[in-house]
């Protein structure tokens, strides 16, 4: 450290001859970090720190966090690399090599990473550093401004260096060119406790550059969501293999309750985990944080849950239920869960309808069903019997989220994009998915996947049934329209609730879960028609479901793919980006009309559907024809 020895005007002189300042006072910020957060970088949250790679010249510190840096970039995490060459030709280009020199070097780079890190970037210094003393000081001075600090000793042999010696450094430095060189004629302090040791010999770069974003996950600094895994980390409700006979025994003598079949697809969602960390239909406490602030908050720490999981019951099951320890839910005769020590509450629904669908109009399909259910709520944890099957041809789509994540490990996944649908897809959509693709792979990711993502519970009584839509989505991927290589279509198996933004959070948290990384939302992705046709127009905002998503808490870990409008182009003949210079030249196809030429037996303009995928839409509306 400088010691002040004299002062003149504000100036002084410390024990090295140099003139410093003597009246500065720290100036404190009026942005706080956590404020920061939120605004810097794709993935919200503050996220700053430094990672300080040291190592022999030529051991591949450059390389090494140059690769992170185009990692974390392109994941939406703001890094930025400085290097001890690019360094030394600005900042500190006025510093030789002595010892005084390579001290007063790694002091200014340590305090321009603190200021980086400061600001929420990921600092990343690729330096030399051989005296472990300049190491400890810029561990310091991060630790004075309470900032995160990572040694990462890149260790490489000293044979293996001058191997590489892309500079020629070390011939010249055994020549005697060059005096003071590390590892040749000056002392390199090997690190004795650093926080990560990489050994690039016999390990490419990126492998070395993946132990690093590793040490990042965890310690908290990236999200682990950002790196797809194998890894079952989603907790699931089913009842342990070995266990189920003693389970069904037991359900087969609780007091049962009769569901609903959408009450059984809430099952099927609490038992696969996408409603996680929620383990069984809200309590009264759960339900009013998710009503109220859109989350679950446990340990302080918020999990988005913006809709509501509950389970209503009338007055008569209320009545014969209350005080029982577990009841046995039921439906169709096949007893499916149990329900430990129940709790009833009263199920306000003029309260829940209006805060959840911003109206009350009975015409609204899902508010319909609340006001026809029962006026008590049951909250309590579900132990669930069996995997629940549909046996509609259809369950071998739908995969958990353990079961998607394992896959997209297999397919070698370094990014998953959802895309949420309930509606057969054109080309307009697919337009949509084919550019995020592009633009992931512009950002460096090299294996994207798409998962194509219909939701398969109750949908209104005019939506087109989920058999008729996988076998269009299926046609889709036949005609090429989408690569089948980069695609899992899997079935979403939560009801549907036309609650707008409040359920996009839904769908986005879901597919999180599930493991993607990235999410596209598309125009007013859970909205309907205003249910009071004389006011007409959309219930909802159609782009407050995107600008919803950018600042929801508990979705930090998920890049929000903004809509693009796409229309049908005239002159291209095909679904495109609609450019408002050439207005005159795009049709706006509306699902009504859409659904007008499918009824009337008319083709749409070339390009707008892959022929087969049009056919078999076309083929469900004439058969609602020939049934009326």
């Amino acid at each position: 450290m400088f010691q002040r020895a004299a002062y003149i005007n504000g100036y002084g002189w410390n024990n090295e001859g140099l003139q410093v300042a003597t009246n500065v006072t720290e100036q404190k910020h009026h942005v706080s970090r956590d404020k920061r957060g939120q605004v810097l970088g794709n993935l919200r949250g503050f996220r700053g720190c430094t990672v300080w790679f040291t190592g022999l010249s030529g051991a591949g510190k450059t390389s090494v966090s140059f690769e992170l840096e185009a990692y974390l970039v392109g994941r939406g995490i703001v890094a930025y690399g400085l290097d001890g060459d690019n360094i030394r030709t600005g900042l500190n280009k006025n510093l030789g090599f002595s010892k005084e020199d390579r001290e007063e070097n790694i002091r200014r780079v340590a305090e321009v990473a603190r200021l980086f890190a400061d600001s929420g970037v990921v600092a990343l210094c690729s330096f030399v550093s051989p005296f472990s003393e300049d190491r400890d000081m810029a561990r310091q001075i991060h630790r004075d401004a309470d900032l995160p600090f990572f040694e990462v000793f890149v260790d490489t042999p000293l044979n293996v260096c001058e191997q590489r010696d892309v500079k020629g450094l070390y011939r010249k430095a055994r020549a005697g060119s060059i005096k003071g060189f590390t590892g040749i004629d000056q002392n390199y302090d090997k690190p004795e406790h650093p926080d990560l040791v990489i050994k690039t010999v016999g390990a490419t770069v990126e492998e070395s550059m993946l132990q690093v974003a590793e040490m990042l996950e965890e310690n908290g600094i990236i999200p682990r969501s950002v790196r797809p895994s194998a890894s079952g980390i989603v907790d699931e409700l089913f009842v342990s293999e070995n266990l189920v006979r003693g389970a069904l025994e037991e359900a087969s003598n609780l007091p049962g309750l009769q569901i609903t079949e959408v009450d059984l697809q809430w099952v099927q969602v609490l038992a696969e985990g996408w409603a996680a960390p929620l383990r069984g239909f809200m309590t009264e406490d759960q339900y009013l944080q998710s009503l109220h602030f859109n989350c679950l908050v446990e340990e302080a720490k918020p999990t988005n849950q913006s809709i509501p999981i509950v389970l209503p019951v009338n007055d008569a099951d209320k009545e014969r239920l209350e005080g029982v320890e577990a009841i046995a839910l039921i439906h169709n005769g096949e007893r499916y869960a149990i329900l430990r020590k129940p709790t009833f509450y009263p199920h306000r629904k003029e309260e829940r309808i209006c805060r959840q669908f911003g109206t009350s109009h009975p015409d609204h399909p899902t508010i319909r069903l609340i006001l026809d259910s029962g006026d008590w709520l049951v909250g309590g944890e579900i132990e669930v019997l069996q995997r629940i099957m549909w046996r509609d041809g259809l369950d071998e789509y739908r995969l958990t989220p353990n079961e998607l994540r394992s896959k997209f490990h297999e397919m070698g996944a370094d990014a998953v994009f959802a895309f949420q649908l309930r509606n057969p897809i054109h080309n307009g959509h697919a337009l949509l998915m084919q550019d995020t693709r592009r633009r992931l792979l512009e950002r460096g990711f090299r294996r994207p996947v798409l998962l194509l993502h219909p939701l398969g519970g109750w949908t209104k009584d005019d939506d087109v049934p989920l058999p008729v839509r996988m076998k269009q989505h299926q046609a889709v991927l036949e005609e090429g329209v989408l690569h089948s290589r980069d695609t899992v279509l899997a079935i979403f198996p939560s009801p549907m609730l036309y609650a707008g933004p409040t359920e996009v959070q839904w769908h986005a948290k879901a597919r999180m879960t599930a493991g993607a990384n990235f999410y596209i939302v598309g125009r007013d992705p859970a909205g309907l028609p205003h249910p009071d046709k004389s006011r007409g127009g959309d219930l909802f905002d159609p782009t407050h479901g995107s600008r919803v998503l950018k600042v929801a808490p508990g979705l930090t870990t998920l890049e929000i793919i903004p809509f693009r409008v796409a229309a049908y182009d005239r002159v291209a003949k095909k679904m495109s980006f609609f450019d408002p210079e050439r207005k005159q030249d795009f049709d706006f196809i509306s699902g009504t009309r859409m659904r007008g030429l499918a009824k009337s037996g008319e083709n749409p303009p070339d390009g707008f559907m892959a022929p087969k995928a049009w056919r078999i839409l076309a083929g469900y509306y004439q058969s609602l024809q020939k049934g009326q």
